[in-house]
């Protein structure tokens, strides 16, 4: 089965083509970073703006690499949510219009479920049950995962999420947009201990997590040192470790509390050097599996959403004509197990 996978939630164009039996034939990611870093975030209306300017170009550039055409297509899979309502209806209507146009079934993939499973594009794959880090931008969530669909939240963020509060402060220390990556490799040229944060909530008991209070602090020491350019990259330093071991202290307890030998991180943040570093340190002294996706798919792409459309719509899953779109949608409210995800091949794009 040949799924067409259309990302369009946010500020990234993702399109892919994914083959139930030959693997990952063809993708690429438009992102939109030079339109909204003016800006300093990304603006809902011109992010559905572009979207509408670049997705139909790129689904035509993705087939001639897979060398096919839409008549070769047997399935669409289009990001339904969660994400900014103008971007995401400009994937939904488009998936929905090609469906139907060659009546070829189309199925809404859940953006959070997509990140979730995107360590099954290529071997080794992840066993069942897991443990689930996602951290992005716009989420900070510990999962147990015992199949596709199977998902319990343990524990979310109560404010921002880890990549907001990333940018946030990147934004405050004046770096680029956006600043998320750009604080990560300030902070390797920063010195060891010459500033400590907070750590939070890491006495606190459960995996709930929050940063706001971090990013306050993060300015505080900021406006204290201004005119100081060496304390630059010192800060980021020091906020770096405050958040990766906050991170890596609620992964251990919910490793303790689940007993799962396997742990996935997907999401932007899980792209962080310093991060993949210490959970893999953690990890060996456990024994415990861990998973990354490759760095091209941390971020928003279509590779995953056609990966999960392919895990749907094989297992009978459809939409109607109607397009719906959600702007918030809880993971726990999808379906349990469709199919034996083993049964897929690996990358070979």
């Amino acid at each position: 089965m040949n799924v067409l996978g259309i990302e369009t939630s946010c500020d990234e164009t993702g399109i892919a083509i994914y083959d139930s039996d030959a693997g990952l034939l063809a993708h690429v990611v438009y992102s939109q970073t030079a339109i909204h870093a003016p800006f300093g975030g990304v603006v809902p209306e011109l992010a559905s703006r572009d979207h509408v300017k670049c997705t139909l170009p790129l689904i035509m550039q993705v087939l001639k690499e897979a060398d096919m055409t839409l008549r070769d297509l047997s399935g669409i899979a289009y990001t339904k949510g969660p994400g900014l309502v103008g971007a995401l209806l400009v994937g939904a209507m488009l998936g929905r219009t090609l469906g139907f146009a060659l009546n070829i079934p189309t199925i809404g993939v859940h953006h959070l479920e997509a990140h979730l499973l995107s360590p099954f594009l290529e071997d080794p794959k992840p066993s069942f049950p897991f443990l689930a880090g996602l951290f992005s931008g716009g989420h900070t969530l510990l999962i147990k995962v015992t199949g596709v669909g199977a998902y319990e939240v343990l524990g979310e963020t109560l404010d921002d999420a880890v990549g907001e509060a990333f940018d946030k402060t990147a934004k405050l220390l004046g770096l680029p947009y956006p600043g998320g990556a750009e604080l990560a490799a300030l902070a390797r040229r920063g010195q060891i201990n010459r500033f400590y944060f907070p750590r939070p909530m890491i006495k606190k008991p459960g995996f709930d997590f929050s940063f706001s209070g971090l990013k306050t602090y993060a300015s505080h020491v900021i406006f204290n040192h201004l005119g100081d350019d060496l304390a630059k990259a010192d800060i980021a330093r020091a906020f770096e470790e405050a958040v990766v071991e906050t991170l890596v202290v609620k992964c251990k307890r919910a490793l303790k509390e689940t007993g799962y030998q396997h742990l996935v991180i997907a999401g932007g943040v899980s792209a962080n050097l310093s991060l993949r570093a210490a959970l893999m340190h953690i990890c060996e002294q456990k024994g415990v599996s861990l998973y990354f996706p490759r760095t091209e798919w941390c971020t928003d792409n279509g590779a995953m959403i056609a990966y999960v459309g392919a895990l749907r719509l094989l297992a009978g899953e459809r939409e109607d004509l109607s397009v719906v779109v959600r702007a918030r949608w809880p993971l726990e409210e999808l379906r349990l197990g469709v199919c034996n995800l083993r049964s897929f091949p690996a990358n070979n794009a």
